[in-house]
């Protein structure tokens, strides 16, 4: 990068993107309620509102259970559309995928106002459950992408060996493919995990009377002696999230290593 007008500008878009994040913590730890500079002093006040509020806790309680359901199933789906898509040929099969990944390109609030009209269309209630489908369409995407690398990566010999060996499909598949691939399925699961717990406009349109972590942030704004406390669940979310993230490369670049693939970039 020898262009100083370049140089520069990807400073200002860096420091324009992560300036706020790093301003979550300051201001977490900061005894005022008032978001602003000087900053009057340190204190865990905010921290302890956070872990002692009732209606935070109930939500959070939904989100994992949200958050888990979906990894799970979106990973399932994903392992399943992978598979197909990596080692058969079909007819229709790129226009099958091709739809199976729009969620991708698609406007969330698109996708979340179409699945609310078909849900009360079809008497579904709005709840956890709506949400967990919702969240699992939103998902499921992901899933493939990170699978697909690491099914493609996959050495098919080994599985060709194990069926000369008398293995069948089934068992080759448990006990070659599904070791083999492993990391990237967990990989997966922390990836949607993290998709499913940080979603807010599909939580906001299909949760009905429940409440999740990100629509109850949302909710909290309006009262600015919340703020502080909600700075503080900020950086709790921001933290928690670079943990999965890092994980999740962790598992993806091991499981390249494992197949003998080429590593051409990752999450992180």
């Amino acid at each position: 990068m020898k262009s100083p007008a370049l140089r520069l500008f990807s400073l200002a878009y860096l420091v324009f993107l992560y300036a706020p994040i790093v301003l979550l913590p300051v201001f977490a730890f900061n005894d005022g309620t008032i978001i602003a500079f000087p900053l009057k002093g340190f204190t865990l006040q905010w921290f302890d509102d956070l872990f002692t509020n009732v209606n935070l806790g109930h939500a959070l309680k939904n989100s994992l259970i949200i958050a888990v359901s979906t990894a799970i199933l979106a990973t399932t789906l994903g392992i399943f559309a992978a598979r197909a898509s990596t080692r058969f040929d079909f007819p229709g099969k790129a226009g099958i995928m091709g739809l199976i990944m729009l969620p991708l390109v698609l406007p969330e609030i698109i996708v979340a106002v179409s699945l609310l009209i078909v849900l009360l269309g079809i008497g579904v209630p709005l709840s956890i459950f709506t949400v967990i489908l919702g969240h699992v369409l939103a998902a499921t995407p992901y899933a493939i992408a990170v699978l697909n690398a690491a099914f493609s990566s996959l050495d098919r010999s080994l599985e060709e060996a194990a069926y000369d060996l008398g293995e069948g499909k089934l068992s080759t598949f448990r006990l070659i493919t599904l070791p083999l691939v492993l990391p990237g399925i967990v990989s997966s699961c922390l990836m949607a995990f993290t998709i499913s717990l940080d979603e807010f406009i599909i939580a906001f349109f299909l949760a009905g009377e429940q409440t999740t972590l990100p629509t109850y942030i949302f909710s909290q704004l309006r009262f600015p002696k919340q703020i502080p406390m909600i700075m503080a669940l900020g950086t709790c979310l921001v933290a928690a999230s670079i943990v999965l993230l890092t994980i999740a490369e962790y598992f993806r670049r091991r499981g390249i290593a494992r197949t003998g693939g080429k590593d051409t970039g990752g999450f992180l």
